[in-house]
């Protein structure tokens, strides 16, 4: 179609025809044009994220109380297997187990040691057989001392051991729970091997 024909046309268009050719190619013209910018690759944020880590970190719950199992036996009410979370005292698994019966010799034990997983509580009753009757304060038959429930003062009589080496282990058994031999006494800070060496005869756990 030649330039003359198409202006024949147009001029022999109304006013209103031509308003609606016009608005038809802005609307044809804009569509592609849309398309077209839309087609374009778009850049890709990428987040930085910092030395070590990751770019989101997911916030974790708080880490659920370590269960301590044990074994509550002896001169209890309800001797049995118990399940206590991590701080639990030797006194809070007499009292799980219905607490101790008439005649249980309390003194036997350290109360205030805290639970070990796996470990057994033995509650035993005056009279039975292999038992030491109880005596006043750290002291057993025999003049020995024992580490487990003398006190302070006590532990300060012996050889080489002071104010501060009587409190490193009393600090030690209430958090480790109480000594399970003589030579455990090496992992107490400020007692090594001719201290032991010193003590060994006259203290028991």
């Amino acid at each position: 179609m030649s330039e003359g024909s198409i202006r024949e046309r147009l001029a022999a268009l109304s006013r209103g025809e031509l308003i609606g050719l016009v608005a038809l190619l802005a609307v044809t013209l804009g569509g592609a044009g849309l398309w077209y910018v839309r087609s374009l690759p778009r850049p890709v944020e990428v987040t930085t994220a910092p030395s070590g880590g990751t770019a989101s970190t997911p916030i974790s719950a708080s880490p659920s109380p370590e269960v301590v199992v044990v074994d509550v036996a002896g001169w209890v009410r309800r001797p049995g297997v118990y399940e206590f979370t991590e701080g639990a005292r030797v006194i809070d698994a007499i009292d799980a187990a219905g607490g101790a019966r008439p005649g249980a010799l309390l003194q036997a034990l350290n109360l205030a040691a805290p639970l070990a997983d796996g470990t057994q509580i033995l509650v035993p009753r005056e009279g039975q057989e292999g038992v030491a009757p109880p005596v006043t304060g750290g002291a057993v038959a025999g003049g020995l001392i024992n580490v487990n429930t003398a006190t302070a003062t006590e532990l300060e009589e012996l050889p080489g051991v002071g104010e501060v080496i009587g409190q490193a282990i009393i600090d030690y058994r209430t958090e480790n729970g109480p000594f399970t031999s003589v030579d455990q006494l090496l992992d107490v800070s400020g007692i090594g091997d001719a201290t032991l060496e010193n003590i060994r005869d006259l203290v028991t756990v």
